[in-house]
């Protein structure tokens, strides 16, 4: 496998952020983006959430299209994760044998912010667009039986409260951590 590539994986709770954090990241960087809903609408059109195809190959593809970018030599590559009890305990562990295979590297931004917020956020109608958890009462039901308890990483290499930090903010602080500069116009 040919490349460098960075894995910026952004991981929390529904409504956290995640996706507008990461189209802010974009809008500054030009990186790419791949975010985890369209894997998940592709699968479900087929398969229920959950079920053992949709599992499978969730995780085929994510680690596909990882491998893919760095065998490409995709120098960044966005993407955004939300921890819940269908995804392995094997996916983590794939991703960080993979992308030292490739000689890149993953940096896990964990996105999180109070219950309270997740709750304010969670009806927004822009969650209906990707088929997110859209309604309070599910979400609420989904939490307290632990289906959105799943695997995260051990040591996030930067945490970020979006509850008090704007998007904008919030990608700057991971740019920072990240020591990227802004290219100059005209240099």
């Amino acid at each position: 496998m040919a490349g460098k590539m960075k894995l910026i994986f952004l991981y929390g709770p529904a409504a956290c952020g995640k996706l507008t954090v990461a189209r802010e990241l974009v809008a500054r960087t030009g990186w790419k983006l791949f975010h985890n809903h369209l894997t998940i609408d592709l699968l479900t059109s087929v398969f229920d959430f959950g079920d053992p195809g949709f599992v499978r190959l969730r995780e085929q593809i994510w680690l596909g299209v990882f491998e893919e970018a760095a065998r490409s030599g995709l120098g960044q590559l966005i993407f955004t994760y939300a921890p819940e009890r269908t995804v392995t305990d094997a996916f983590l562990p794939g991703v960080e044998t993979l992308m030292e295979r490739a000689g890149g590297e993953v940096v896990y931004i964990h996105l999180d912010c109070p219950r309270e917020t997740v709750e304010a956020r969670i009806t927004d109608p822009s969650r209906r667009a990707f088929g997110k958890i859209a309604d309070l009462d599910l979400y609420r039901s989904l939490k307290a039986s632990g289906a959105l308890n799943g695997p995260t990483p051990d040591n996030p290499d930067l945490t970020i409260d979006t509850a008090t930090s704007s998007p904008a903010e919030s990608a700057q602080t991971i740019l920072s951590l990240l020591g990227w500069r802004e290219p100059q116009i005209g240099a």
